[in-house]
Parts: C-alpha cells; structure tokens; sequence
C-alpha cells in the first residue's frame, strides 16, 4: 500500500553492503570529513610539542594519540554511516540514557584538573567527557519524541523533550558548562522550529535563556569572569583570549611559516580549545577559509538532502545534527576571534581530544546514516501528487 501512495526508486537486489554503501553515501561530506581530520592532525604537528615538551614527553606524544583516537573515530563513523534509521534511533536512545548516567555521577566521581569545571572522568590512560557522547543521543530521543507527538494520539513528545533538554542543561550548569548548555538548547530549538514550533514560543524560550543568563551571571563566578572578559574592550595580552587574537593578527593572509608560530608556546589549550589561532598564525587566512568552507560544506549539504525527505524523524534527528555540528564550529572560531565569550569547546575532528573525536564521529556517523539516499518517495513528490 505505500509503494502504491509514494512510490519507491528501484533497488538492486543482492548488492553486497559496501557497494551499496558507497553509492548512497553523501561523498562530498565523507571526503570533508576526512580533511578536517587530516588538517586537525597537521595542525596537531604544530601545536602539541611544546605542551608535551613541558610535560616531560615525547615531542609526538599528542600526536600520536590524536592519530589513534582519529582512527577510532573515523572507524566508528564509517560503521555507524552503515546502519539503517532505525538502528541508529535504538543505539542513540540508549547510548542517551548510558551518557545521560554518567552525566549526573560527575559531581560524586568527576574530575575538573586543575580547570574549575567538573566535566570529566580519568580513566588513568585517557579522560573521557560524558557530555561530548549525550548530544548525539540526545539529539536522536528528542527527534524521536517529537516525531511520536505528530501521530494521532501519539505522545505528548515535545513537551518531554523540553523536560529532558532542561534537566540536562541543570547537570550541565551545576558543572559549570554553560558552552554545551546553550549547544543543547540550540539543537532542540531548531529541532522544534522544524517540528512546527510558532515563533511566539521561540522568542519567549528566547528571553527565558537571557533571564538564565542574568542569574547565572550573578550566581557563578566562573560565568561572571568569562563575561566580563569578553565584555572588557582591553584585552589582557597575558590571557588566551590576548594570546589568540595576537595569533591571528600575526598570521595575516599567508601566516608566519610552518612551525614558525609563537602562540603555541603561550597557550596551554593551543591544541584543544584554540587550535584554529594556530593554523591562523602559521599557514594565514588561508587555512582558516578552507576550515570554514569545510564546514559549511558538511552542515549546508545535509540540510539539503534532508529537505527531500519525508520520514520525520530522519528530517528532524538529521536537522538537529547537522546544526549542532556547524554551530559548535562557530563558537569555537568566535571565541578565538572575541566573537563571543570562551566557552571551552572543541573544533569538531581538528582539535586534540579523544572523547570530543570519537564522539563527533558518532554524531557524524549518525547524519551521514540519515541523508543517505534510500528507496523512498521524496516529501516534494507527495505534496506534488496530493496537489493534483
């Protein structure tokens, strides 16, 4: 009865899973994908040495630990890219619930080394960071949610999903990491807006995040001192932001030369939070305008694939994704360039860190799963047939 409604593409019967894989996988992110990766570890080259040298490490200690956390995370991206909407809906739900318990046993068993903020786990050989792996599941059981409100008498799913989304804020907050709350409300706002949200509500959660905000500027010192950094026009030339802004002021257009930087002697987060200062100072502009097109690339090319499909849950789990990946870009760029407050957030596949390559890696994995092209009538070729 539904191939009878909405039609269906043909299908080869028999075709071996890689095949079959590669040819309705959206090649042009994969292949972003990859140099993202690529140019992380280039960039891993220039940056971590002097933090291992002071660590009393190999030169290539960092290096080499990006590799191994980048193959598992390419390895776990490529897999999850095979699975089919509905395993990938299974795992992410339940993959919400495992991260959404390590999330809350932080304050008893976290660690915040030496940073003022309690976010992750040490394992001894590595650190792990719960909420870098409850975004992607969060993202799948509020697509979920929402997608369940629109049947007829389904649940009231997003309702429960502003539930789930302020509980995790609350965790997050209590951390404190304002920088992956406000990533959270980011990714169910859209999420609704796309499910069909009016505008009102959005404009009132709007100004509900700005009267949070006041009080958390009130209440946190650490809020309070970030803001107030950003809100000073003199830069303190001693801080990460005067070290970064110096950076890319230096690099101009074409950058000082390879290995030539100053920067990554200065800031103890050059290959994590600040990694795009780096390559503005040693390759330029240049390098930062390909990151940049690199990400668009990746977020804009989903969204279109997505608009011509007609599963909901895909239409809305994809959109909150491919958002949630560009956004987190831009705020790691726009700290680095006083654009906005320091949040302490990585450059998706290109900054240092294991828990924040494996898990974008499943998120990636997850979007790249969603906009493969499948044997279905797309959303524009039902509204056609129920206009005639």
């Amino acid at each position: 009865m539904t191939e009878m409604v909405f039609g269906t593409h043909p299908v080869r019967d028999g075709e071996p899973i890689l095949p079959r894989w590669w040819r309705t996988v959206d090649k042009w992110s994969l292949s972003c994908i990859l140099l993202l990766f690529g140019i992380g570890l280039l960039l891993a080259l220039a940056a971590s040495p002097p933090l291992a040298s002071r660590n009393g490490l190999g030169a290539f200690h960092y290096v080499q630990r990006q590799a191994v956390f980048g193959a598992a995370a390419l390895t776990v991206m490529v897999l999850t890219t095979m699975m089919s909407p509905q395993l990938v809906r299974r795992l992410g739900v339940l993959g919400f619930f495992c991260a959404f318990a390590a999330l809350a046993m932080l304050p008893v068993f976290g660690t915040d080394f030496g940073k003022g903020a309690v976010r992750w786990y040490s394992l001894g050989f590595a650190s792990l960071q719960p909420s870098e792996f409850l975004k992607p599941g969060f993202i799948v059981i509020t697509a979920w949610l929402m997608a369940a409100s629109q049947d007829i008498n389904g649940p009231p799913g997003k309702s429960v999903s502003l539930a789930i989304a302020v509980v995790i804020v609350g965790f997050l907050a209590l951390q404190p990491d304002f920088g992956q709350a406000c990533l959270v409300l980011f990714g169910w706002g859209v999420m609704y807006f796309v499910a069909g949200a009016p505008f009102t509500l959005l404009i009132a959660m709007a100004a509900l995040v700005i009267v949070a905000g006041t009080v958390a500027y009130n209440g946190s010192e650490h809020f309070a001192r970030r803001i107030d950094g950003f809100l000073n026009p003199e830069v303190d030339p001693t801080t990460q932001l005067g070290y970064a802004t110096g950076a890319i002021r230096e690099g101009g257009f074409f950058g000082v030369g390879v290995g030539e930087g100053h920067v990554k002697w200065s800031l103890p987060d050059a290959h994590t939070d600040f990694i795009i200062a780096v390559a503005a100072e040693e390759y330029g502009l240049i390098l930062v305008l390909v990151i940049i097109l690199l990400y668009m690339t990746v977020t804009v090319r989903s969204l279109l694939r997505l608009i011509r499909e007609r599963d909901p849950f895909i239409r809305l789990a994809g959109t909150g994704l491919a958002c949630m990946f560009g956004v987190q870009a831009i705020i790691n760029m726009g700290v680095a360039v006083r654009l906005l407050p320091a949040k302490g957030m990585t450059l998706p596949f290109v900054s240092y860190g294991g828990s924040s390559l494996i898990a974008g890696g499943i998120a990636v994995g997850m979007l790249l799963a969603f906009t493969r092209s499948r044997p279905q009538g797309e959303i524009g070729d039902i509204l056609m047939r129920r206009g005639r």
